[in-house]
């Protein structure tokens, strides 16, 4: 049978813990016990952890055997802010997609409203992360960096600056996902997609523009396309 996956908040060379919210469910829901075995990710690493101590405050495991030491590749994604209900559902699916780095933008189009909320919304953009990577069995949460307008997101350093673009049509994702080298970054834009005189940012800034074909997609529905095809490509 397979063992849970938690993620710790806290780990030594010997032992972690969980605090919060996932004690409280460890505890009260799945009514761990001493001597219980889960697989804990700490790191990069994930190793085998006893239950040690179990309360819904705090629960601590001592860590055994490493259960699996495969560091994850690094994708990350430039996301223009739009409606936080579709933006939240393409957090966890990326999540679950291998993403590791999300820096939320301020663009052109993106809502003022939207705007003036993001601040507000970074902490439970992170939960959101942190409970979709427990699910899919990760080894690691992804950073969700604070709001930014795009001018401090184009110099985000990377192998690979991808923008899907979808007035593109030569260079297809496929293609230069082939020749990339590590890590990755795709850029998404907003509803309506990146105003003229961002395109022409990116551009300056060396970004590659790229397809992900002839049909005009969602800006969340782009952002797992994507994904989706870096995680079978990249393995």
């Amino acid at each position: 049978m397979t063992r849970r996956r938690w993620i710790a908040d806290e780990f030594t060379e010997t032992a972690a813990r969980l605090v919060g919210q996932n004690a409280a469910h460890l505890a009260r829901v799945l009514r761990a016990r001493v001597g219980d075995e889960y697989d804990i990710a700490c790191g990069d690493a994930v190793r085998v952890g006893v239950v040690a101590r179990v309360s819904e405050e705090e629960v601590e495991f001592a860590l055994g055997d490493a259960v699996s030491g495969t560091a994850e590749r690094e994708i990350v994604l430039v996301a223009a802010i739009y409606k936080f209900d579709r933006l939240e559902w393409a957090i966890e699916k990326c999540t679950e997609l291998g993403v590791t780095r999300i820096i939320p933008v301020i663009a052109r189009r993106t809502d003022a409203h939207l705007a003036a909320a993001a601040g507000k919304r970074v902490e439970r953009w992170r939960r959101i992360a942190h409970e979709a990577a427990q699910q899919s069995r990760r080894v690691r949460v992804p950073t969700i960096d604070e709001a930014v307008k795009l001018k401090a997101a184009l110099g985000v350093e990377g192998g690979t600056r991808l923008l899907l673009n979808e007035n593109e049509r030569a260079k297809k994702i496929s293609e230069a996902l082939a020749e990339a080298a590590a890590p990755v970054i795709f850029a998404v834009g907003p509803e309506g997609g990146w105003a003229e005189e961002e395109l022409a940012q990116f551009e300056a800034a060396g970004w590659q523009s790229v397809t992900l074909g002839t049909t005009i997609l969602r800006a969340e529905t782009a952002a797992m396309a994507a994904l989706a095809v870096a995680a079978a490509m990249m393995g």
